[in-house]
């Protein structure tokens, strides 16, 4: 099949999505992107570009969207006889996380709720992300003063499906022995954001040094020219154990921070997924996350109890434990790193490629 797949926000796990699918997929791929700034602009505004820079839609047999476009203004302006669209969502605007200065617009909620409906198939990267959005959107449609269309919820439902994102590395077995054993290094691989939470994280560090608990610490992720304050702090207060700071471009050299690390940390928000910790636990991190989000649809039940923190306090007691007797946690590391495979892109990318030879308007 010849697939167009449009991503208004090119950058992060858009971009990470976008490249991962056109270089495994079966189907001809073309990708056409905008850069992955101005996101309320993207919404407004990206179906006017891609209607203007696609010259002929017939040649396509399916359309691929993301969430952070107005739908029905694609659907209005693209022409007649368009082939099957299929809306992939990354996140929502209904149950994001707002930033201390951002204030709640609705418009842009329903935004995603009318594009979903618009849509012939829709597909979000995990069933939590899937039930807060319906959750959410049932809650905006009943704040209507009247004429509430209540049966869009059930109507987006029988079109949706929950497909996991694929994530860059290799089926088949990884060498897991790269770990300096007397300092284990900590990982933190997060976008450099507020809805990552990273005082939580740092705070949590903080305690650990005041009870002279060794660790050296790797500060990976993304970030943009303006970040939480918390970062520069941190660079200062963790200066001996620090021994990278900041965005690796090289993907060879990220991939082997990973493979050094013995633990990874999420203290997020916000996580509908979480590509990062599914990365870094392929390649042999211990994790360390919260006990909600997607984490435990994510992370094998049966270990939940060791490796899913309801507070901070549970935090810091398990991460002490895992520095001080990291050698305990390596049949854990083998067993986590096995069961993330089954999120390679070489194993995920099917049921996309089979979802869109189904697609039919």
């Amino acid at each position: 099949m010849k697939i167009l797949f449009l991503e208004p926000f090119f950058g992060g796990s858009h971009k990470d999505f976008a490249l991962g699918f056109k270089a495994h997929s079966c189907h001809d791929v073309t990708l056409i992107t905008l850069p992955d700034r101005f996101w309320k602009w993207r919404m407004r505004g990206a179906a006017l570009y891609f209607v203007n820079q696609v010259k002929d839609f017939s040649v396509f047999d399916a359309i691929i969207v993301t969430d952070m476009m107005d739908l029905t203004d694609f659907l209005s302006l693209a022409g007649f006889d368009l082939s099957p669209v299929l809306m992939y969502f990354h996140e929502n605007q209904l149950s994001y996380p707002l930033a201390p200065s951002q204030k709640y617009d609705s418009h842009l909620s329903f935004t995603n709720i009318i594009s979903a409906f618009a849509a012939d198939k829709v597909l979000f990267n995990s069933k939590f992300h899937f039930n807060e959005f319906i959750g959410a959107a049932s809650r905006l449609i009943k704040q209507m003063p009247d004429f509430k269309p209540e049966w869009m919820i059930e109507q987006i439902r029988e079109k949706t499906q929950v497909v996991y994102p694929g994530c860059r590395f290799e089926t088949g077995v990884i060498d897991l022995k790269e770990r300096e054993l007397k300092k284990p290094l900590i990982i933190w691989n997060h976008r450099w954001e507020y809805d990552k939470n990273p005082e939580f994280f740092f705070d949590a560090l903080g305690r650990l040094k005041e009870k002279n608990i060794p660790f050296s610490l790797a500060v990976l992720g993304e970030k943009l020219n303006r970040f939480p304050e918390v970062f520069t702090q941190a660079q200062e207060q963790f200066t001996d154990e620090i021994v990278v700071y900041g965005y690796v471009e090289s993907r060879n050299e990220y991939v082997s921070w990973l493979k050094k690390g013995a633990i990874v940390v999420s203290c997020a928000i916000q996580e509908n997924f979480g590509i990062s910790v599914v990365e870094a636990v392929r390649f042999g991190c211990i994790p360390l996350l919260p006990d909600r989000l997607s984490y435990p649809e994510i992370m094998p039940e049966e270990v939940h109890s060791r490796i899913l923190y309801q507070t901070k306090e549970e935090l810091i007691t398990k991460l002490e434990d895992i520095l001080l007797n990291y050698q305990a946690y390596l049949p854990l590391q083998e067993i986590l790193s096995v069961e993330m495979e089954q999120f390679s892109w070489k194993t995920i990318v099917k049921q996309y490629d089979t979802t869109l030879k189904n697609l039919k308007r």
